[in-house]
């Protein structure tokens, strides 16, 4: 794929690793790479999107089936409107140069997040990214956009109310199951790890509910800087944990 040529490692993709079936990533530091550069926050974004396609091609070498990407925040409209607005155009542009290559391997889009408020030609292009590679079976891309985890779970609380209101659902019926089939991600597996770069340790509103058991692992490279160096060992960390998930564990004797 396109952009900068990530580094290259002495390891044989997916030999002795585990290979999560879903990838969550919280891309932060543009801003701060750009400025620690002397650069301007905005070319930090454009770096950010070389990084962004070096991730979906390590995902597709090494075989990880789903990648979920934070790329704009609901609380990121408070940044200056300027910033805001190159980074809407600079999603088109994305869109714009990179859809027919994702088609090409077999990625499929889906772009979770509130479409309401946004610019029309906007949803237009996320619906037109959607349509044309619904019928991709290769990595599922999932852009996080215009996304925050508790407006996801209010917005399935309304739902699931509406429908209890309505006599369609019983409140007893309500599990752990309705409510993800109720969420932006419906119909995807939980993350099995969630990274995020530039040395910040929090969740910041991404996949809330989803992140139950995920392995939190956090990077200090700011994200225009994370290569596949850096996801290998992402990797090789995942594959010492020892995922319990409320049992004893492999470890246990």
């Amino acid at each position: 794929m396109a952009g900068e040529p990530a580094a290259s490692v002495d390891f044989v993709p997916g030999v002795g690793l585990k290979i999560p079936r879903h990838l969550g990533v919280i891309m932060d530091g543009n801003g701060r790479w750009a400025q620690k550069r002397g650069k301007r926050r905005t070319e930090g974004h454009v770096e950010g999107v070389k990084a962004l396609r070096g991730i979906v091609e390590h995902c597709i070498n090494y075989g990880v089936d789903y990648l979920t990407v934070f790329s704009f925040s609901s609380e990121n409209w408070s940044r200056p409107q300027d910033e805001v607005s190159f980074i809407f155009n600079l999603l088109r542009r994305f869109v714009a140069s990179d859809l027919q290559r994702l088609i090409r391997n077999n990625v499929k889009v889906r772009i979770i997040g509130a479409r309401q408020g946004l610019d029309p030609s906007l949803v237009r292009l996320i619906e037109d990214v959607e349509a044309k590679t619904s019928a991709n079976t290769g990595l599922t891309l999932v852009v996080a956009f215009n996304y925050g985890s508790k407006a996801e779970i209010v917005a399935a609380a309304r739902h699931l109310a509406r429908e209890v209101a309505a006599g369609r659902l019983d409140p007893e019926a309500i599990d752990e199951q309705r409510i993800g089939d109720a969420l932006y991600t419906a119909g995807l597996p939980d993350p099995d790890i969630i990274i995020r770069t530039s040395g910040e340790q929090r969740l910041s509103n991404f996949l809330l509910w989803q992140a139950a058991y995920a392995e939190f692992i956090f990077v200090d490279e700011h994200w225009p800087d994370f290569n596949e160096a850096s996801f290998v060992r992402v990797l090789e960390t995942y594959s010492r944990r020892d995922r319990r998930f409320g049992g004893i564990g492999t470890a246990a004797s």
